[in-house]
């Protein structure tokens, strides 16, 4: 079982759905259109109304460009936390690499350090084992809005599993609580489209780290180059990476498309066991209703 503030998720029987707010004017995926701060907590809490276990709150992108100044970064989620906790117990985690980025929102209510650096900078540690709150463990080559070409790996999935392991000893000896401990691969962070693949087909080796393990599938350029789709018809490709990570072990699911992405989760849930079908009319009497 692991508590996030006033919601307990158990992973054991629950695959969690993360919703993904970004509060910036040049997201890959929607172009800023959750930029402005009504925008962004109104898609964070219909996000929850829609069924989102979680949502993900950012306000500085991966991908290569010019670095957010922290103070900048914090105006632009820290007002969405804060609004969005008043209103909801739903999950938030702070999508940030910056240490005063991080304990801002902390204080505002998230519960979570979404960390795509994978916690290479100790002074956010420092935040997150001090406040006690969940760390989002992620693999990435590079530092964040820098370009990296051609990112080479032997034996991907191996190659992320150790960085994932050695940076989980850290943030154990750094004071963080390996049970507030977190790990996504990354796909396609500093990976070509063949990377990302690889995960998919063989996240249970991420899984049996031991630790919750994160999928962050969605519409990303895997999938466009796969399916050779633009990013606003990705959607169903996005649901299969989404079901063969979960069937693989993942038990958070950070997916746009929250409708679609939680009658996928509902139907693995009811499907491994874990959860009874709405109702039950078919071939449950006497004769089958058409």
């Amino acid at each position: 079982m692991h508590e996030f503030g006033p919601r307990t998720l158990d992973f054991n029987r629950r695959i969690a759905l993360m919703a993904i707010i970004n509060r910036t004017p040049d997201s890959f995926y929607d172009g800023g259109r959750t930029f402005a701060l009504e925008a962004a907590v109104d898609a964070a809490l219909q996000a929850a109304d829609d069924g989102a276990d979680w949502v993900d709150i950012g306000g500085a992108p991966f991908a290569p460009g010019p670095a957010i100044p922290a103070g900048e970064e914090a105006d632009r989620i820290v007002p969405v936390i804060e609004a969005v906790r008043a209103a909801s117990d739903v999950v938030i985690s702070a999508d940030t690499f910056l240490p005063e980025v991080a304990e801002k929102a902390i204080r505002a209510g998230a519960n979570v350090v979404n960390d795509t650096t994978g916690l290479r900078n100790r002074d956010l540690a420092a935040v997150i084992a001090e406040t006690g709150v969940h760390v989002v463990i992620t693999h990435s080559l590079a530092e964040p809005r820098t370009v990296l070409g051609r990112p080479t790996y032997t034996d991907v999935v191996t190659e992320v599993a150790d960085f994932l392991v050695r940076q989980v000893e850290l943030a154990v000896a750094l004071g963080i609580r390996e049970d507030r401990i977190i790990v996504d691969p990354g796909h396609d962070l500093n990976k070509n489209t063949l990377h990302s693949l690889e995960i998919t087909r063989r996240f249970s080796e991420i899984a049996q780290l031991g630790y919750p393990a994160l999928a962050a599938v969605s519409n990303k350029d895997f999938i466009g180059e796969t399916l050779d789709l633009p990013k606003s018809a990705r959607v169903d490709g996005s649901i299969a990476a989404a079901v063969m990570c979960a069937l693989g072990g993942a038990r958070i699911l950070r997916m746009h498309n929250v409708t679609a992405a939680r009658s996928a989760i509902t139907m693995l849930e009811a499907a491994m066991g874990w959860r009874e079908p709405v109702y039950l009319k078919h071939n449950m009497g006497e004769s089958n209703q058409p």
